[in-house]
């Protein structure tokens, strides 16, 4: 793995000063120094969009000063467009979740390939060019496939199991236990249980000094700079 500190950290180290500034909080420098500590975590959300529960979370993040990444089902994109436009326009990272949700293990390549590229397509359609990471349903990628995708790969360190429990109190509770500084969290916008955790968790981190990043920004804060093919799973 390449490690190195391009000047997008630098830009980054801007943002989060403005973010500093949201807060009602100040920063070691107005210039590009970050906020002490180095308590950074990736809040990540699956399965989306959903018109009935992805709104109340992006009100919610925008509030608290939080920017996120989204990895996106192509069949739903067209379903909420205005939902995913928002998301870029708000600073948050969009990556691809497949079309429909396909294990992209045990299929052949051509199905594989299609169903990360019909959701690239839609995200290139709809936002213009750009560099969309994915994440494979269920984590799953055949063993040695991953090198024949040409964006990072993205896994989870912290998973609550909400699609499970259903239940915001309990998933809350589960990243409260395990989290640490370059988690990088899993959860699913399209339950209002999980919608209701993820605040939750966002407000009793912020209170513990945590700042939340997109994926992107949090292996550039380790120096990482991703590769394409490559799993990455923390900072």
């Amino acid at each position: 793995m390449r490690r190195k500190y391009p000047i997008v950290c630098l830009l980054l180290g801007l943002a989060l000063a403005a973010l500093c500034a949201a807060r009602g909080e100040v920063p070691a420098s107005a210039e590009a120094d970050l906020p002490a500590g180095e308590k950074y975590v990736a809040l990540t959300f699956d399965d989306g969009p959903n018109a009935a529960t992805t709104g109340r979370l992006l009100d919610g993040l925008k509030e608290r000063g939080v920017r996120a990444t989204f990895f996106l089902i192509g069949q739903k994109i067209g379903e909420s467009p205005e939902l995913v436009v928002r998301m870029a326009e708000e600073g948050h990272q969009i990556g691809n979740h497949t079309w429909s949700h396909r294990k992209l293990e045990g299929p052949c390549a051509g199905q594989v390939e299609e169903e990360v590229s019909r959701t690239e397509e839609a995200l290139r359609d709809l936002l213009g060019e750009g560099e969309f990471w994915l994440r494979p349903p269920y984590g799953y990628v055949s063993e040695g496939a991953e090198k024949s995708f040409d964006v990072p790969l993205v896994r989870w360190s912290v998973d609550p199991r909400d699609w499970e429990s259903r239940n915001a109190e309990q998933s809350a509770q589960a990243i409260l236990r395990d989290v640490k500084p370059n988690s990088i969290i899993l959860l699913h916008d399209i339950y209002p249980t999980s919608v209701e955790a993820a605040l939750r968790v966002v407000d009793r981190l912020q209170e513990e000094g945590y700042w939340f990043v997109t994926v992107e920004e949090l292996l550039c804060l380790n120096g990482i700079d991703a590769e394409p093919g490559s799993i990455y799973r923390e900072g």
